[in-house]
């Protein structure tokens, strides 16, 4: 099984254990809160550790033609804290890629959201956000495994490559745009890097993800 099947099965495996955030809690993810998600393995296992970086502790995920993902099962009240909000960083891109198709569906970096659209396990549909290497910043694609998943990237190419970038979305402007609506929750977030397609490598870094009720960008590292 691929990687690009993560949301349904992230949907599969989903008992949702907590409610809804407020807007007086929003949502913070330190570094160490997602080592301990569970992890999805598609093929071999990206490896995940916390690591100090410029005085501030990250998370990175070095995928050596692996593919293995950091996921979280809950319920996302979009109403209250709409803005998902991340700083990464990318140590390579994957050169050469035709990134639409099924061998080049490897992201040095990549930030997934999910939310379930009926009861069976397929029934899902998710944004992936992408550090990408040849489609252009600003570009969406289908997911050349299922058109349930979008990708919208975000980052494109080696301009910012080892540079932090802070990124803010507004997650319901994001399924208007890619699915034509706008979702009162979401059910799921994740994010990983993988190269085990193209059999390649790169290492990401990951830091200050919220959900928030801001749309100000975080201020990385």
């Amino acid at each position: 099984m691929t990687r690009s099947l993560f949301s349904c099965c992230l949907m599969t495996l989903m008992t949702l254990a907590a409610g809804p955030a407020t807007a007086a809690d929003e949502l913070h993810f330190s570094p160490a809160d997602i080592l301990s998600w569970p992890t999805r393995n598609f093929e071999g296992e990206t490896e995940y550790r916390v690591i100090e970086r410029q005085g501030s502790r990250v998370l990175q995920a070095r995928a050596r033609q692996q593919a293995s993902a950091k996921y979280l099962e809950r319920e996302i009240d979009l109403r209250k804290t709409p803005y998902l909000q991340w700083c990464w960083k990318v140590s390579e891109i994957h050169e050469g890629l035709d990134e639409t198709r099924k061998s080049g569906d490897d992201y040095p970096a990549r930030v997934y959201v999910a939310r379930k659209t009926g009861l069976l396990p397929w029934q899902v549909e998710s944004v992936n956000y992408v550090w990408a290497s040849s489609k252009p910043a600003g570009s969406n694609w289908p997911n050349a495994f299922t058109s349930r998943a979008q990708l919208l990237a975000l980052q494109s190419g080696k301009a910012r490559v080892g540079e932090w970038v802070a990124e803010v979305r507004d997650i319901r402007e994001d399924y208007r745009r890619l699915f034509g609506s706008r979702p009162d929750s979401i059910d799921g977030l994740a994010l990983m890097s993988d190269g085990d397609n193209a059999e390649v490598d790169a290492t990401a870094w990951f830091t200050h993800l919220a959900l928030s009720t801001s749309n100000e960008p975080p201020d990385c590292p």
